[in-house]
């Protein structure tokens, strides 16, 4: 409802509008192409002037509706007919907006090569490209649907000039035709609707028509495609292009079986897509094909002298507003893209992606040039948006410079060649290795001078006097636990001939190896005075000392005591007078006695050797 009223404010504006000049176009032959998502307008227009002043320009016109779906638009003329005939020279073409026109019509100028005089005439060939113009109807189907889209245009060839003939064909993908606008002298031959001839045409003549046909083309459209050419003096340019893609058709209801699409994908899945096909040039080497999840190996790569094509899958079929995003990088040969002119060096590349009938939303390309390049500036067929930014890399210092050009609604008619000019010195290449060279000669010399160097603490240093102090103390008190523990075990060998005793009787044996006990602890006894001598006039030792004394004032208690057992059992066996029972409780007050004593020498020594 709204497209129509629309259309019928769009009318009354045309029918009101008066003659724009002395122009006429005598021969109108439009072909609009709609067997893909991509719709594409090629007219020829045979112009003469009719008037008596030389005209150096010729509008084009196009409703609003149109225009914002317009993203290439370009203009020819052939000198010559017939075999005679020339190269085709491109026409400048810039936006106007004259005075007393419409607002719902958007104009464009064509600037002829030489003015066209009274009388004369001039051929233009015109293409004009329009993405997101095909509409689902109906906008939602199921898996086993096929896609019905609507164009809407006119009949009629919309112009501020009058008309004297004109020709209309619409090619269509297949002969299945939903409906179409049936008008006089209108027919449809296999798969193309052709409308005309129609002859003396008013300026601004206009007659809507609908066509609602199959289309199961792959709408394939990239919402963003980040392109980054980074290019190396070293022998290489790498490409690697991120993309984030969606089915742009009508979008898929009712759930998706993967067993009936495996069994007819052609009529379980006609709406869908699952391969897409990159053309690379022919040196293309280093290919790889990746998404979020990692290597897709679904995919098929091929080549010969002219392109390098790579087959890919990604990892499920592409049903009207699913979406996948996927990474594609190759290598290219340096040699063949890039240039020197006038002392500047200049990439020369193409700026648009490497699959066909794609429509990007949103193209980033991202060229980075190697450190040091200066003076840069691009050249670039179509109007862009540019910026630089600094990427860091290996071994990097100020970074590289990197061109950021950015464009909307890109077609394949965009997959033009660009130049990034700009200057380098030669000496930066060694830059890098240089580096690399002094990093390793410095790390080597490291080397070499730490295994040289004595890197110990100066023996005339305070510290290093007092770590040797400190070392000798407690070697010391090491020696001094150690004749402690042989005091201990001369206890233990004590107390076993006691319990020998008691059992054999045989008092000979207990008195020799008391006296055997008494000859060691002497020993041990005399060889412990030096060291407690050097702990306790050791200032190091300070803390440690009074721990030392106890432990050696604990020990020889102990053994008073044991001592004294032993003789009180002994003389007791001697006499054979048993002692009764006063001699047992003397002997057990002593023995309760040793057990405390030698469970403090047991934590003494404990604390000691901690310290």
């Amino acid at each position: 409802m709204r497209f129509q009223l629309g259309f019928a404010l769009f009318l009354l504006a045309v029918l009101s509008v008066p003659v724009y000049s002395d122009l006429i176009i005598s021969k109108v032959d439009r072909k609009i192409d709609l067997t893909s998502q991509i719709v594409r307008v090629i007219t020829t227009l045979k112009v003469e002037n009719d008037g008596s002043d030389t005209v150096s320009e010729v509008l084009l016109a196009f409703p609003d509706y149109q225009a914002k779906n317009l993203v290439y638009l370009i203009s020819t003329h052939n000198e010559g007919k017939g075999k005679s005939k020339g190269l085709a020279t491109n026409l400048p073409i810039k936006a106007v907006h004259p005075e007393g026109m419409p607002p719902e019509l958007s104009f464009f100028a064509i600037s002829l090569i030489k003015g066209l005089g009274k009388g004369e005439s001039v051929t233009l060939d015109v293409l004009a490209v329009f993405t997101h113009s095909l509409q689902p109807f109906p906008e939602e189907i199921t898996q086993a649907d096929t896609q019905l889209v609507i164009f809407r245009d006119s009949s009629y060839y919309l112009s501020p000039y009058q008309v004297k003939a004109q020709l209309l064909s619409v090619k269509l993908p297949n002969p299945k035709v939903e409906t179409y606008t049936k008008l006089e002298n209108t027919k449809l031959v296999g798969s193309e609707i052709k409308y005309g001839p129609y002859e003396d045409l008013h300026p601004f003549s206009y007659t809507p028509i609908v066509v609602h046909y199959e289309n199961n083309r792959p709408f394939t459209v990239a919402e963003e495609l980040v392109r980054e050419i980074e290019v190396s003096h070293w022998g290489n340019v790498q490409i690697t292009e991120h993309y984030k893609l969606v089915h742009g058709g009508a979008h898929n209801k009712g759930g998706f079986s993967r067993l009936d699409y495996q069994a007819r994908p052609h009529v379980r899945g006609a709406s869908s897509f699952k391969r897409l096909v990159a053309r690379f040039p022919p040196r293309a080497h280093s290919v790889y094909y990746r998404d979020e999840i990692g290597n897709i190996s679904t995919s098929h790569l091929s080549g010969d002298s002219r392109k390098t094509e790579l087959e890919i899958e990604p990892r499920y079929p592409m049903f009207g507003g699913w979406r996948t995003a996927f990474t594609i990088g190759y290598g290219l040969p340096l040699k063949e893209y890039l240039f020197e002119s006038a002392g500047n060096r200049f990439v020369n590349i193409s700026f648009g992606c490497p699959m066909g009938d794609i429509v990007i939303d949103n193209l980033i390309v991202k060229v980075v040039l190697p450190e040091g390049s200066k003076d840069i500036s691009v050249t670039v067929p179509f109007p862009v948006n540019q910026m630089q930014e600094v990427k860091y890399s290996h071994l990097d210092i100020v970074g590289r410079p990197v061109v950021v050009l950015e464009k909307s609604n890109v077609v394949p008619e965009h997959n033009q060649h660009f130049q990034v000019y700009y200057k380098f010195n030669n000496l930066s290449l060694f830059r890098e290795p240089l580096m690399l060279i002094s990093g390793f000669l410095f790390l080597f010399v490291t080397c070499i001078i730490y295994m040289h160097a004595d890197m110990s603490i100066s023996k005339s240093s305070a510290s290093y006097l007092a770590k040797l102090q400190w070392d000798e103390v407690q070697a010391t008190i090491q020696q001094t636990l150690n004749i402690i523990n042989q005091c201990l075990s001369v206890h233990d060998k004590l107390e076993i001939s006691l319990h020998d005793l008691s059992r054999t009787g045989d008092v000979q044996a207990c008195k020799a190896t008391r006296k055997a006990a008494d000859v060691l602890l002497k020993e041990l006894s005399k060889d412990l005075k030096p060291l407690l001598n050097f702990i306790q006039a050791s200032p190091q030792a300070a803390q440690i000392w009074p721990k030392v004394e106890e432990l050696i004032a604990k020990e020889k208690d102990t053994q008073e005591k044991l001592m004294l057992k032993i003789s009180m059992v002994v003389d007791s066996y001697e006499k054979k007078s048993g002692g009764g029972r006063e001699l047992e409780n003397r002997v057990s007050a002593l023995q309760q006695k040793l057990t405390v004593l030698r469970s403090e020498i047991d934590e003494l020594v404990d604390v000691v050797g901690e310290i």
